[in-house]
């Protein structure tokens, strides 16, 4: 700003959010909703609701100067359609560009009949509704055809003068087969597709639509949608790999470790190769193909139907309006209905000569024009009057726009010595938004509420430089606006890599808090293999051999389970190997009893060793009884003196008078264990016992 008081650009600035926040409330009171479209479940209802206001505003008694305004609408209108009979308004490049005039052309040849197609922002047609404005412009037009009427969204209206076309159920189906995001385009087409049917199809496809118990699913995503796409993604991307890595292996220990698992004789080199090799692999091949796969999955590149505006779209609307002011300082949008009748222009022109004038005065340009979601501008009136300036060569002066549609009145001075920011920030409400009886009216009063304007004009403190504002706010970029980005740019894609990473953690947390239950309740039938602190009491002289079969069994699961090939030393893996040998190719049920003791000795060892115990000797009275303490001359039979050199447990060692009946016998015979000839290399460590059974094994 060249110059312009105490308060600055920035607080204009502010001032302009401020005003366009309380815009949106009162726009928001005034339609009691909740934004310009209404989508998802209640789009039908929004609708029906629509035309009931219509249909109340028909039986408010218009006006002269509001039937005038139509009469001048319509008649611009017929003219437009007398030079091409597809009229694609100018004021929607961000949703239905002018140039997709030509696709309207080749759709509307296919009807059958002639056919003229307006498309028209959705408040054109002001109070009455758009049969009317159909009719009206049939009157001027003076041709028969189907007249059909569009706006930003779909077909809302088409009659048939002279001849003979399902116009309203072709309406009818057009507006209940498509989603709301469909677009005019998609719309018409469907429109036209009924139309070419006949009546009869058109009837019964109308009844079918009206009957249909849910309504179409929406053709396009938005910018949230794609943001939890992206978010799903970066979940999969690491989630998934991380789940394998760490739950695979997690899986695999408590399957051979639970209670009840079958014994498994295999060694761990299978199942150190999957872990170091194969599993890794598997997790990064999930991760690729995710990553490639996602895209062509979540393949939308677009949020809405629109066609990409040119730049001639982007330029139309505001070179007419430009033209137009060039000639008049009033301009009315012809394709709306006219706020103004000619004694209030002819008053507006003499009292802008008279500032012109006046001191510190200069041109006003007065622009009525609606500002829409779907113009250039983005319905950002100080854009559109900053593109209007620049197009007029930057004339100065005071550019005011005043929507027919809403009834808002801006006001931006441009290069004249008066108060800018009193003009923009303390414009009263009266003026810039109306009263209760300014929105009440078909012209919002728009013609008292400028001559107001006029006399604050007047009244604005002159400052003494002339005063420009800063460059408007940017508005959204209109060509690339509905473009999604792609998975990997949006912003939630980061978020979900990280999450991805909790989840596969949370997963695996409670995974193991499950299987932990399920080894809990395990256990009460199948328990675990006893301590070695406890085997000595436990442990009978006399087994039978369906106990030592249930205790091999549970032994041998307990040593596979906790066996790890890739940690396993010298000791460890040779036990592991003997007690494998002796089951090998066989059924625990079909082991005699003393292979039987020997695979549990063995297996008992190995998990020792595994566990870090150095012992090389079992108990030489019972070897069930677990690792030895040291050796002693030792009784073994009541009815004789001989002893023998026999390592002892702890137990035996405290009491050596029991020995004797703690002697361990095989059934069903009762022999003793060291008679056996596979047992017999027992008492002299467990790698005699394991070279013993290799022998046996190898010899048969």
């Amino acid at each position: 700003m060249t110059a312009g008081g105490e308060r600055g650009l920035p607080a204009m600035r502010a001032a302009r959010v401020d005003r366009t926040r309380q815009r949106v409330e009162r726009t928001r009171q005034r339609v009691g909703g909740t934004g310009r479209r209404v989508g998802g479940t209640g789009r039908r209802g929004a609708r029906l609701l629509g035309g009931l206001a219509v249909l109340l505003a028909l039986f408010a008694t218009a006006t002269p100067s509001a039937r005038a305004a139509a009469d001048t609408q319509a008649a611009y209108l017929a003219e437009r359609l007398r030079a091409d009979p597809v009229y694609v308004t100018d004021q929607l490049p961000r949703e239905i560009p002018k140039s997709t005039t030509p696709s309207f052309e080749r759709l509307a040849h296919r009807t059958g009949v002639p056919t003229y197609v307006l498309v028209l922002p959705s408040g054109a047609t002001g109070t009455s509704d758009g049969e009317a404005l159909l009719g009206a412009v049939h009157d001027r037009l003076g041709e028969d055809g189907l007249y059909v009427l569009l706006d930003d969204s779909t077909v809302t209206d088409a009659t048939a003068y002279g001849v003979s076309a399902p116009a309203d159920d072709a309406v009818t189906v057009a507006f209940y087969e498509l989603p709301y995001d469909a677009g005019p385009l998609r719309s018409f087409e469907r429109f036209v597709d009924v139309v070419a049917g006949g009546a009869e199809k058109a009837a019964a496809r109308a009844r079918a639509a009206r009957d249909a118990d849910s309504e179409p699913a929406d053709l396009y995503i938005g910018p949230t949608d794609r943001d939890n796409q992206a978010f799903l993604t970066g979940l999969a991307i690491t989630g998934a790999p991380l789940t394998l890595v760490l739950l695979v292996p997690y899986v695999r220990r408590w399957r051979r470790r639970r209670p009840g698992a079958p014994v498994s004789l295999k060694k761990g080199t299978a199942h150190s190769r999957w872990t170091k090799l194969a599993l890794p692999t598997a997790a990064v091949a999930t991760g690729l193909a995710i990553a490639v796969t996602a895209p062509h999955v979540f393949d939308e590149t677009t949020s809405s139907a629109s066609p990409r505006p040119r730049a001639i779209d982007l330029n139309a609307r505001i070179d007419r309006v430009a033209e137009g002011l060039a000639r008049d300082a009033v301009y009315q949008d012809p394709e709306s209905p006219r706020a103004l009748d000619e004694a209030q222009v002819e008053r507006l022109r003499t009292r802008i000569e008279a500032f012109g004038r006046s001191e510190g005065g200069g041109p006003v340009r007065l622009l009525l024009v609606p500002q829409l979601y779907e113009d250039e501008s983005g319905a950002d009136e100080e854009n559109f009057a900053y593109a209007v300036r620049d197009k007029l060569d930057g004339e100065d002066g005071v550019y005011v726009v005043a929507d027919p549609l809403s009834g808002y009145i801006d006001v931006f001075n441009y290069g004249l010595a008066l108060d800018s920011y009193s003009l923009l920030f303390d414009l009263p409400e009266s003026i810039s938004y109306g009263d209760d009886k300014a929105d009440a009216a078909d012209d919002h009063r728009l013609g008292e509420r400028l001559d107001s304007l006029m006399t604050l004009l007047d009244r604005t403190e002159r400052t003494d430089e002339p005063t420009t504002p800063g460059d408007p706010y940017p508005v959204t970029d209109p060509v690339h606006e509905d473009d999604l980005p792609s998975l990997y740019a949006a912003d939630d894609f980061t978020p979900g890599l990280v999450m991805g990473t909790f989840a596969a953690a949370a997963l695996l947390g409670l995974t193991a808090a499950a299987l932990g239950v399920t080894r809990r309740l395990g256990l009460r039938r199948h328990p675990a293999p006893l301590t070695a602190s406890a085997l000595p009491l436990s442990s009978p002289a006399e087994p039978a051999e369906s106990y030592l079969r249930a205790t091999a069994r549970s032994e041998l699961r307990a040593m596979t389970a906790e066996f790890d090939e890739e940690t396993a030393d010298t000791r460890t893996r040779n036990r592991y190997d003997a007690a494998i040998l002796l089951v090998h190719g066989e059924e625990l049920d079909d082991l005699a009893p003393a292979a039987l003791v020997a695979v549990i000795v063995l297996a008992r060892a190995a998990r020792a060793a595994t566990a870090g115990d150095d012992s090389t000797l079992c108990c030489g009275v019972n070897p069930l009884h677990g690792p030895a303490r040291t050796s002693r001359h030792v009784r073994v039979s009541a009815g004789s003196t001989r002893r023998r050199m026999l390592p002892l447990c702890p137990v035996c060692l405290d009491d050596p008078h029991r020995i004797p009946a703690r002697l361990l016998r095989l059934p069903p015979d009762g022999t003793p264990y060291y008679e056996d000839e596979l047992l017999s290399a027992t008492p002299d460590g467990f790698t005699k016992l394991g070279r013993r059974v290799r022998e046996a094994t190898y010899a048969e």
